[in-house]
């Protein structure tokens, strides 16, 4: 059978928006087709896998201990419902149960964000309430002391380049005010690069995608202290269950673990080299100007960033891209000042000609 975007009447799609969760976030390779393709293939005692697969990362991340989930979103949810049942499997049945006061989070109001869905619906998914500490834009680690109380369940902070970065403290100062006051603290590490840094800097829990900088299948990974983490794992019983992530892809995100550990991913200066063809051609054409930049949050991750002076506006050219074939997504953050930034991570040269193509046409 042939799969196709004819079959389904698809359109090919160009992503230059970066590893975002609508257009599937990024491309596997072909051993962690080769493990997904292994676990569809074969059957497994599922708590045995989740364990050891488990068990496995830990070792190689250098912590207590590992669970694989379905999303970086679901590891919200499981862990803020971790965190407030601390291992009681009658709250892990009954997750929403009046029994348990202990529910707040304490979250920076600089990191209360939409991220495609707003940071406050894993929380309250996972049965905690959402206590904002601190300002927009800024949060100190007296902010967050200040707002500890005894229902207190954690502290969560959101390391990601939709919040706030003005004046905002560090993982590490907020590990020490969460550990202050007696609670653990989650990060949630979605889209970063290194595995290692958050848990030695004092978190007790760690959420990452599985398809982001690590470019592997649908999932999520928490990792951090072994009794938190079986906490998690508990979940499995409870609100886990409606999150629950096949075999294909835990062996397949192992797999991609496994690689990125080996290899990495594409530098900044591998990416500023790719960009620069990219840029000179764009700015052959009337009423662009093409830039290189780094990615707002000091990521090593170079865009180009293309200024639209021409008689159409950012929003439009944003608009016509996408109804192109093939459909170009680009970053759209900086549209309303005319501005336009295109994420090369998942784009090859040939794409990369077809996009300049199109915006020449436009």
């Amino acid at each position: 059978m042939t799969i196709s975007y004819e079959k389904f009447g698809l359109k090919e799609v160009i992503n230059a928006s970066g590893r975002m969760t609508i257009l599937g976030v990024s491309k596997v390779s072909e051993s962690v087709l080769a493990a997904q393709r292994f676990g569809g293939e074969h059957f497994f005692e599922m708590a045995d896998l989740s364990e050891k697969t488990g068990a496995y990362l830990a070792g190689l991340l250098d912590v207590e201990d590992a669970q694989i989930v379905s999303s970086a979103s679901a590891g919200i949810a499981q862990s803020v419902a971790a965190v407030i049942g601390q291992g009681e499997e009658y709250h892990a049945y009954h997750p929403y149960t009046p029994r348990i006061t202990r529910r707040e989070i304490v979250l920076p109001k600089g990191h209360n964000v939409d991220y495609g869905t707003p940071v406050e619906v894993m929380v309250e998914m996972g049965g905690g309430t959402v206590v904002e500490a601190g300002y927009a834009n800024m949060c100190t680690p007296e902010h967050i002391e200040m707002m500890l109380t005894e229902e207190t369940a954690a502290v969560l902070y959101i390391k990601s380049h939709h919040t706030v970065q003005k004046s905002m403290l560090t993982v590490k100062e907020a590990a020490a005010a969460a550990h202050r006051g007696g609670v653990p603290l989650i990060v949630d590490a979605a889209a970063e690069e290194d595995l290692f840094k958050y848990i030695r800097d004092g978190a007790d829990l760690v959420i990452y995608s599985g398809a982001k900088a690590i470019e592997g299948p649908s999932a999520g990974l928490v990792i951090g202290k072994k009794e938190l983490v079986g906490w998690v794992r508990l979940q499995g019983k409870g609100i886990g269950r409606s999150m629950k992530i096949g075999k294909d892809n835990i062996l397949g995100f192992t797999q991609a673990v496994e690689d990125y550990l080996a290899n990495g991913s594409e530098s900044g200066a591998a990416m500023k080299e790719r960009l620069a063809p990219f840029v000179a051609a764009v700015n052959e054409i009337p009423g662009l100007a093409a830039t290189i930049v780094q990615d707002s949050a000091g990521r090593d991750i170079y865009r180009a960033s293309v200024k639209v002076t021409g008689s159409q506006t950012a929003k439009e050219v944003i608009q016509r891209l996408k109804q192109g074939n093939p459909a170009v997504y680009t970053r759209e953050y900086q549209a309303n000042n005319g501005i336009i930034e295109f994420d090369v991570r998942s784009v090859n040269e040939n794409e990369l000609q077809k996009i300049v193509k199109q915006l020449a046409h436009i």
